[in-house]
């Protein structure tokens, strides 16, 4: 979604000053959002870029923080980690971006110097972590600051499409890393996926890279469990009645999957993916497993760029 195709109803809270205005959807309490006027961001630390949006998106964690299950993200919040862009702005201690830059953002602020960064674990990062969108202004706007910068974006390919390219901000190199590396898929494996929404069907992408023997796509739309049988998905099932695990079970005669991986985060797709697991198996489960990302989603957005 471009920020010119964001159309909400304007609300105007406090009026910012002509020239530092820009349009954001904030965050008012559960089922509560508008797009409205914010101030412009600025340079606070020197490690910050502030970066003019040009393409962003939705995450699923978007919508639970509309539900009201993220407490910690307040009234006035500006929503969104994902997203595309051109640097305005970088402040003294960025090295690696320049004014005019196009970049990739990511969903995950890393300082690279901090401990948490040193092993790998971005997403522990003690000066970042996920933040945008959460404790700190997202991306769901015409500008954003993005600290610790260096760390946090990426420079966009010449000639891409920005539609296809923000995916590599979190959707993609959740379902590979916390889905297919961490559920350890290999050859010969049957694995389930349960939810077919972007992160299962980028589960389901990244799955084939390692040959499993069959990929059972769980959701309840018809027309989603479509588009993955066009992705490669072996079978389907429509959970919709209820009895998605008994279907499981039948298909595998009693044995379960190898790997299951939940890409939906509620407590019902948890449990479909629990009565599965076969024996030996891996159970990946939650839609914001993102939040544990290591240094795999630098390497996947890098081979992406380099590929």
């Amino acid at each position: 979604m471009t920020t010119a195709e964001l159309e909400r109803a304007t609300t105007k809270a406090v009026a910012p000053s002509v020239g530092t205005a820009m349009k954001a959807l904030v965050y008012h309490g559960p089922g509560q959002y508008a797009w409205e006027d914010k101030l412009r961001p600025a340079i606070q630390d020197p490690g910050d870029a502030i970066v003019r949006v040009t393409t962003t998106t939705i995450c699923g964690t978007d919508l639970h923080i509309l539900k009201g299950d993220l407490p910690a993200v307040t009234d006035g919040r500006i929503l969104g980690h994902e997203g595309i862009g051109v640097v305005e702005q970088v402040g003294t201690g960025v090295s690696e971006f320049h004014v005019g830059d196009k970049v990739i953002i990511s969903c995950v602020t890393a300082c690279l110097k901090c401990d948490f960064c040193k092993r790998g674990m971005y997403s522990h990062c003690r000066h970042g972590g996920w933040i945008l969108g959460y404790t700190l202004d997202g991306t769901q706007a015409e500008y954003v600051r993005i600290p610790q910068a260096d760390g946090s974006l990426y420079h966009f390919p010449p000639g891409e499409d920005e539609e296809a390219m923000v995916m590599l901000s979190d959707i993609l190199p959740t379902g590979f890393e916390c889905g297919v590396l961490n559920g350890q898929v290999k050859p010969g494996d049957t694995v389930a996926i349960v939810g077919a929404g972007p992160v299962g069907l980028a589960v389901l992408l990244t799955a084939q890279f390692y040959s499993p023997a069959a990929i059972f796509m769980i959701d309840i739309d018809d027309k989603r469990l479509a588009i993955a049988k066009q992705f490669g998905a072996t079978n389907l099932i429509n959970s919709s009645d209820g009895h998605a695990a008994h279907h499981v079970m039948e298909l595998t005669e009693g044995a379960g999957v190898d790997v299951a991986i939940e890409a939906v985060g509620i407590p019902a797709t948890f449990d479909i993916c629990q009565a599965i697991i076969g024996a030996g198996g891996h159970d990946q489960v939650g839609e914001d497993m993102v939040r544990r990302r290591s240094r795999v989603q630098s390497r996947v957005i890098q081979g992406v760029l380099l590929s």
